[in-house]
């Protein structure tokens, strides 16, 4: 019995293999040879030339955006540019009034002691006054705790002062917006021995 289940078995699945393959070229051959498609099925062609669209929108959208990126990446370079080639102008024009003062002085035939002093001293205030605008700090440490951030030490005394304590200044320093544009020479004191 086991004979007679196994040959009906090889004889139907023998001519189901010519059917899948007589099947198989129509639907190969049916785009290609131009048959309407299925129902809700796509054409290719359409899908394709859809896809082709979509891909040039998503491309000029890019190219736009790079050169948008260009431009911005551009205009900050040239304002940077400018900010560092104009950002002297205020304190330079502050400084003008100082110069113009120190001329005038200079222009005078019979300038006395005292008024070179006095001519002295109001330019001194300008110049103060043009320091202060562009926050331009002087910095004067006598007797204040070293800081070696804001402080050059020059050399180191035995004082009766407080170990590391600024015994006397040699010359001013200065800060730009809290950052040091020139540190103070200064000379520390030491613990006596």
């Amino acid at each position: 019995m086991q004979t007679n289940d196994t040959v009906p078995e090889v004889t139907t699945a023998a001519p189901a293999t010519p059917e899948v393959a007589s099947v198989t070229p129509e639907i190969v051959e049916s785009p290609s040879a131009g048959a309407p498609p299925a129902s809700g099925a796509p054409n290719l062609e359409e899908t394709l030339k859809q896809a082709q669209q979509q891909a040039e929108e998503y491309h000029d959208a890019w190219l736009r955006a790079k050169a948008e990126t260009e431009n911005v990446r551009r205009r900050a370079q040239e304002d940077i540019s400018k900010a560092a080639k104009f950002a002297v102008d205020r304190f330079a024009r502050e400084l003008l009034a100082v110069k113009d003062s120190l001329e005038a002085a200079l222009a005078t035939e019979t300038a006395s002691v005292e008024s070179l002093r006095s001519g002295t001293e109001l330019t001194l205030k300008q110049l103060v006054a043009a320091f202060e605008k562009s926050a331009l700090t002087e910095v004067n440490p006598l007797g204040e705790k070293f800081d070696p951030h804001r402080h050059q030490a020059i050399s180191v005394v035995e004082s009766p002062q407080e170990p590391n304590t600024v015994v006397s200044v040699l010359q001013k320093g200065y800060l730009l917006a809290d950052r040091v544009l020139r540190p103070a020479l200064v000379v520390v004191a030491k613990a006596s021995a």
